[in-house]
This record gives structure tokens, sequence and C-alpha cells, in this order.
């Protein structure tokens, strides 16, 4: 199924600012909150549509991507994978806990206003492709260096063995409330625990390992499928890959930069590609069979007898394809004839006597289209 425009689904215009994208998300996640639809699926998946849409909207980064590329910019949904994929519950009220905490639900799951779930930090990294990966996507294995969860205590920060206590500052609920008096009356406001951070409990022996963070450096392989057809500046976001979260949160997630490495023959427009091709001024005039490179690799192509210098020849679909699409750009082969510079006296000669021949005198006609036309035809 097809995904809906993020604008749709918090029923905002594309010109709406922070405030009223904020505005909009919180009515969708009051309206659709678990605590006000227990048991409702369909209610649930709207939720996190539009936790989806407000994770993107409210981050300028993210919503210039999307307002230029769509969701093929954002990387498509491929099961969790790419970015879009797989919002769990976790993650919208870790992440957005503070809009959910003003809606006057008890929260899902006890997130909301209770314990603190913390989420790891994303990680970024630039992936190199040449044309040929492109075209046809491929999946690169990648050596990663990132904080992971400690194989001492298994992520959970307490030394083999120890226990865990219920917090004595918040009893259990990872959060405080201090009730002020004003001279407006009594003003209640609700922080997060200092003494256990959030948590709701303290560990009794922290691991010696990790002293309790529940995380550690290391290198992790990481499997990265790569959709035909990305660009130079595009990003691609694997959800749950970067960065691990202290003594068991959400992972952060793996943003992927495409850097695209310069072809040595071809130039690429968007999702068409270029060659320049040189022939001789006796292979213009007589026609000939050429060789050009494709992605696919050597192609014969033929030159028609009295190609003009600036032809240029379309391939249909020999081009790059569009990034979760069937659609797919040309190959436009540009022929230049080549002028020698330098000739012997012999040469010369034979050309001297086919000067003043009628058929070497330039005669363009009205098929001959000038500079701009051609520009004009391929371009629009």
């Amino acid at each position: 199924m097809a995904k809906r425009d993020y604008y749709e689904i918090l029923g905002v215009s594309k010109n709406a600012d922070a405030t009223e994208i904020k505005k909009a998300y919180r009515k969708m996640a009051v309206k659709y909150h678990p605590d006000k639809n227990p048991g409702d699926n369909e209610a649930e998946e709207k939720f996190k549509e539009a936790a989806e849409a407000y994770d993107v909207l409210s981050n300028n980064d993210k919503k210039a991507r999307y307002d230029r590329f769509g969701h093929q910019g954002m990387g498509g949904n491929q099961g969790g994978g790419y970015y879009g994929g797989g919002m769990s519950m976790d993650d919208i009220f870790s992440q957005f806990g503070d809009i959910f905490g003003q809606a006057g639900f008890g929260g899902f799951g006890g997130q909301s206003q209770g314990r603190r779930v913390q989420k790891g930090s994303n990680l970024r990294i630039k992936v190199k492709l040449n044309l040929e990966e492109i075209a046809k996507g491929i999946e690169k294995k990648i050596k990663v260096n990132k904080f992971v969860g400690c194989k001492t205590c298994s992520g959970t920060g307490a030394e083999k063995g120890s226990s865990f206590t219920t917090c004595s500052t918040c009893r259990g609920a990872g959060r405080v409330t201090r009730i002020t008096n004003t001279i407006l009356g009594q003003m209640q406001t609700a922080s997060t625990c200092p003494a256990c951070e959030g948590e709701g409990k303290i560990i009794a022996t922290k691991c010696k390992t990790c002293h309790g963070d529940g995380i550690m450096r290391d290198e992790e392989v990481i499997s990265i499928n790569i959709p035909a057809g990305v660009a130079e500046g595009m990003q691609l976001n694997v959800a749950g890959r970067g960065n691990a979260a202290p003594r068991g949160g959400i992972p952060g997630d793996l943003i992927i930069s495409i850097e695209e490495l310069e072809h040595a023959e071809l130039k690429r427009d968007g999702n068409n590609l270029y060659y320049n091709c040189y022939i001789s001024f006796i292979d213009a005039t007589l026609g000939t069979s050429i060789e050009i490179p494709t992605l696919d690799g050597k192609a014969k192509f033929k030159v028609d007898a009295g190609t003009q210098s600036g032809k240029v020849y379309r391939l249909r679909g020999k081009g790059l394809p569009e990034v979760n699409s069937y659609d797919r750009g040309d190959l436009l082969v540009d022929v230049n004839v080549w002028t020698p510079q330098t000739l012997s006296s012999e040469e010369k000669e034979s050309l001297e006597s086919l000067r003043d021949s009628p058929n070497f005198a330039p005669q363009p006609g009205k098929k001959e289209k000038s500079f701009f036309e051609r520009m004009k035809e391929y371009f629009h």
C-alpha cells in the first residue's frame, strides 16, 4: 500500500510552521491515543502514522529532504529497515513524550508519564557507490565502530548476580512531582527523577566493564540493502542500527549518506546518462559501427552515413532507474566529428582535390536543427 502524504496525515499545508505542525500532531495524538482507544488496531496504526509524519515534518533536514524527494527521498519502507518503517510505541513515547504528557493520559505501557526509556544516538556514515552499483542496487556490508550492548552484563548495567532496587526518591515512577505555593494558589509540576534518571530503579552493584551504562564501544558489521537509482546526497535511514542506548533502551538509527563516484566515460544528469562520442570525418561521411560504454558493458552502435557533428542519439531505457519505480532514464550519445589538426602533404593533396566538389559544400536544410533547438528538444 502506498504511503500517504505526511502533510495530508496531519492536515496541514506545506507552508505550515513548526507551531502549526506540533499543534496538528498533538490533536491527532489525543484523538488516536491508545489509552483513549483500547484494543482499536486501526486507531493504533493512525497513531503511529501521525507520529511518523511528525517525526519528519518537525525536523528541518528531514522535512527539506521530504519536500524535495517525497517518500522515495526518505529511503522507502522496507519492513522497518529504511526510514519510516519501524516506529514502535516505545519509539514514539520516548521521542514525543512531552506532547502526550500534556494530553491528560496515563500513557501507553507506562512510558508517557512513567519510567523514561532512553534512546541511543544516531550514527552517520558515508557510502561510496559507482554508477554500476547505483543502476542495479547493492547490498553493502559495512564495519562500523559504535556503542553496542555490554557483553558482560547483557546491557543491563548490573554486575552478574546483582539486583535492582526500586528508587526511593520517585518510588519507581521515574518522575517526581513538586507542589509550590504561589499567590495564585498551589502549582504542581512533574519532572524526571534526578536520582534514577527516570528509570524508576537503582542498580545495586554496577557492571565493572561498562560501569553501569550497559553499553560499550565495539565494531559491528552491518548489512545494508541500497535500492537502485539513489543519487549523490540522498540519505537512507536504517532504524535501530545506530548506537545502543544505556541499559536496554531504544537504539538510535543508522543514517547513510550516498556519495556517487565519477564514471570514467559516462556523465549523469538525473536518471539520464550522457556519452561524448568522437568519430573521424571519414566515418561521419560513410557511416560506421562503433563501440560505446553502457552500464551493462560495451555495446555496438551504428552511426549513419552523413552524420553531422552535434547529432544526439537517444538509447531509451539505457540510463538509471528511478528509486522504487519501474521508470528508467535514457543514454544520450553526443556525436562529435573530429577534425584532424596535422596532415601529411599527400593527405592535404587528396583533400584539396575534393575542395571544389559540390558534395563537400555545406548544404544545411530545414531538417538540420540549431544547437538551441537540440537542447530545447532534449531538456523539455
